[in-house]
């Protein structure tokens, strides 16, 4: 038996290695732009905020004080908060001169079928087309979470991008906070798996199917919005990002997708149930509620992950050499694709000898997500619950 398991799982980590675009590198960065655009095209922020008053201090700013050479304007769309979000968002903006560049909507009762976060954003749409004076006087929509504090020349970087290389999608995976020892287990183990199910460089290669965004920070050219139908067209979809970005590839529209340390999210995680929260409320979506899929996934995790530790142990105990020796390997390449994404983040090579632990509580989480379904609770998030099925 562990013959063939270690077998198996030596050749899936070399396949890993060797295919999958190299995704394990994390090398899809946006240099600086070499030169300005000489024609800034205008950008349209929109910001949907639900009982965020705690992170626009730190994020709003950013915003407002954009080094940029065009137009640009922030709807900031308050979801029915119960914190004073907007008048928070007033505050700031009165403090830095930035009141005519930002405009607070109060978002409307949320319809059924709709995710919170597609509402406020078809909202504030819908108000950015109601106010500009010429259809292209906004080119551009920028979709980014209130909790995103932008570097000075964010918008410069991502529009550079989209202009140069005639893109239609543009995100970034902002940087997340990374500073318990909980966030050190798992974000980036959450930022691998990520990249491992949507290897970056084939995101970004037009002739491959794979789509991916990140929803913090999404560059999105308005006519692209506009044939898509709006975001409407993506009305139920709890995993927005990813299905935003597979419509638009779908399209024949090129994207681009890639890694940031310069923008960064200041959500605090801290502890092992806010991530949870966060990943067991989507896991069993991405899997397509499928019971296969779900068995499928938690025998490839524990094949990949779990056994070469746990071999190792065994052969150790044992003392049978050459299962420690292939064991060790597999842990040893583990660890070596691990490395790129724990240098991104700072942290020591050793930390890569976590990674099974961490694979092991996404594998919960996971199950979590697939029982919460079976029995009718649906996602919940920011205090709203969505039905099954959803």
């Amino acid at each position: 038996m562990w013959v063939w398991v270690m077998g198996v799982a030596l050749l899936g980590w070399l396949g890993l290695w060797l295919g999958r675009g190299g995704f394990w590198r994390a090398d899809q960065v946006l240099p600086p732009p070499s030169e300005p655009l000489t024609d800034c095209p205008g950008v349209a922020v929109l910001i949907p905020a639900r009982n965020e008053a705690n992170a626009l201090p730190q994020t709003l700013p950013s915003l407002l004080q954009q080094q940029y050479g065009g137009a640009w304007e922030i709807w900031l769309i308050d979801d029915q908060s119960e914190d004073g979000t907007g008048a928070v968002a007033a505050q700031i903006a009165q403090a830095l001169g930035g009141t005519e560049r930002l405009h607070i909507l109060t978002g409307r009762a949320l319809p059924a079928g709709w995710s919170g976060k597609l509402w406020a954003l078809e909202q504030g749409w819908q108000a950015v087309q109601a106010q500009a004076q010429t259809p292209d006087k906004f080119k551009y929509l920028l979709l980014t979470d209130a909790d995103i504090c932008h570097a000075p020349d964010s918008l410069a970087q991502l529009v550079t991008q989209a202009e140069r290389q005639g893109l239609g999608l543009v995100s970034w995976m902002v940087r997340l906070r990374c500073e318990s020892v909980w966030d050190c287990l798992l974000i980036p183990a959450f930022v691998f798996f990520f990249q491992k199910l949507y290897p970056f460089p084939w995101v970004n290669d037009p002739t491959k199917r794979t789509a991916a965004a990140a929803g913090g920070c999404i560059l999105l050219a308005q006519t692209v919005l506009e044939q898509l139908g709006g975001f409407g067209s993506l009305q139920g979809a709890l995993i927005d990002d990813c299905t935003l970005a597979q419509r638009v590839k779908g399209l024949g529209v090129p994207i681009w997708l890639g890694l940031t340390s310069s923008t960064f999210s200041v959500r605090p995680y801290g502890t092992l149930a806010s991530t949870w929260g966060m990943v067991s409320r989507t896991a069993f979506t991405q899997l397509h509620y499928s019971p296969w899929l779900l068995l499928g996934t938690v025998l490839g995790m524990g094949l990949m992950y779990l056994f070469p530790p746990l071999g190792l142990g065994w052969g150790l105990v044992r003392g049978i050499p050459w299962l420690v020796a292939v064991t060790g390997l597999t842990w040893g390449l583990m660890g070596a694709l691990y490395r790129p994404t724990l240098r991104w983040y700072n942290l020591p090579t050793v930390w890569g000898l976590t990674l099974p632990l961490a694979a092991g509580l996404y594998t919960l989480m996971t199950l979590d997500s697939a029982w919460q379904h079976w029995r009718g609770r649906g996602s919940a998030w920011k205090g709203r619950v969505y039905p099954k099925g959803s």
